[in-house]
């Protein structure tokens, strides 16, 4: 028998409920899923700080280094690949990856893949030494490379992008998008573009600021929330098309919270209107949509858009996952008092024991659950729990 508070999406009740359930072995778990979390199906145990599936299934990961010099410790991450052979290689020495002469660290928040798969964005924190009395500056920056670590050098510039992050490549695998900071601090954001070849690039948008953006994958368009400077009006969803500049308004938000995410095939995107309610709205059809009340976290369509994985805490932030099926999208229904839309409450299906993970990433194909466990943060890999 599982016990129904285990499925509560309040984190206490559901560690109140494993400890009342170890104790009175009032519920159990199938043999199944013992299995799930005993057998990985392969591991690399390095300290992990963050990974990303190629399009092809290999994988980019970075691991934490720490290295000390007179004065101060520094961390710079490694960059390894490991491929399809399960062969790995380190493809950057943090060591080696120096910015100017004083004293620089950074550790890599996220990594983004070309849609051919031969080229690499490293989103980065650092955190650099500015005078002599040791003050610091941290920055995001966003890290150019190729498959093989070799950095890629913007024409007249480095092979990073200052102030660049949520980064992606567009489909012609040499276009980059990204936000930068508009508004302090870290309220509003614009869209810029680099062509690392030609060195071209500049704003994009001019003008406008954002909330948030995500990719469409095989297009050269993103879907943003786009919300004026003066943060006065509402949040407004719109299509933009990154090469001629041009946008379509979908709809306009009550709310936003962040998380946006665009399904595998472009169809629907995903983002949470508060901190407990996760809207999934047609792409084609932007009337159509449904709400979900599942809490906040860090979440992951499948290939086939049926379900999303959801880790129920923040990105970087230990939670369990679950899945969350998604029901048909219609029409906006007005909830029983008629003042806003209905939210319906999805009964989540915990995966792999109910233990909690800091990162997840479900592989393009479908078939494979790469984790990382909190603590030692080695990455394990399972087939995808059904």
């Amino acid at each position: 028998m599982n016990c129904s508070f285990s499925r509560s999406r309040f984190r206490w009740i559901r560690k109140l409920c494993s400890l009342v359930c170890a104790v009175a072995g009032c519920c159990t778990l199938p043999q199944a899923h013992a299995q799930e979390i005993d057998k990985p199906l392969q591991t690399i145990d390095e300290e992990i700080t963050a990974f990303a599936y190629a399009p092809d299934g290999r994988i980019v990961y970075a691991v934490r280094r720490l290295m000390k010099t007179k004065r101060y410790d520094l961390q710079r991450d490694d960059i390894s690949l490991q491929g399809l052979d399960g062969k790995r290689r380190r493809i950057v020495s943090g060591e080696k990856l120096v910015r100017g002469n004083a004293p620089f660290s950074y550790t890599v928040n996220s990594f983004r893949w070309s849609p051919d798969g031969h080229f690499i964005l490293a989103e980065l924190f650092t955190t650099a030494v500015t005078d002599a009395e040791g003050t610091t500056r941290d920055e995001k920056m966003t890290l150019l490379l190729d498959e093989s670590g070799k950095e890629i050098r913007i024409a007249g510039a480095d092979s990073v992008i200052p102030g660049g992050f949520n980064a992606w490549w567009l489909t012609d695998n040499t276009t980059v998008v990204y936000l930068t900071e508009a508004l302090k601090p870290n309220l509003l954001f614009s869209f810029n573009s680099v062509r690392p070849v030609a060195g071209r690039g500049g704003a994009l948008f001019a003008g406008r600021t954002f909330l948030d953006a995500a990719a469409i994958p095989r297009t050269n368009a993103g879907v943003a929330v786009e919300r004026d400077r003066a943060l006065s009006g509402p949040p407004r969803l719109q299509r933009l098309e990154m090469i001629r500049e041009t946008d379509a308004e979908l709809a306009t938000l009550d709310s936003y919270s962040g998380g946006i995410q665009v399904s595998p095939g472009g169809s629907k995107v995903a983002y949470y209107l508060d901190h407990e309610v996760l809207e999934i709205r047609d792409l084609t059809a932007p009337d159509r949509l449904t709400r979900l009340r599942v809490g906040f976290g860090d979440f992951q369509w499948t290939p086939d858009e049926k379900r999303i994985l959801l880790k129920r805490a923040p990105e970087k932030k230990s939670g369990d996952l679950v899945w969350i099926d998604v029901p048909p999208l219609a029409a906006a229904q007005k909830s029983s008092d008629g003042t806003s839309v209905a939210v319906l409450e999805p009964v989540p299906r915990s995966i792999l024991f109910g233990l909690s993970f800091r990162d997840f990433a479900i592989s393009p194909d479908g078939r494979f659950l790469a984790i990382v466990p909190p603590g030692k943060r080695n990455l394990a890999i399972y087939p995808l729990p059904r």
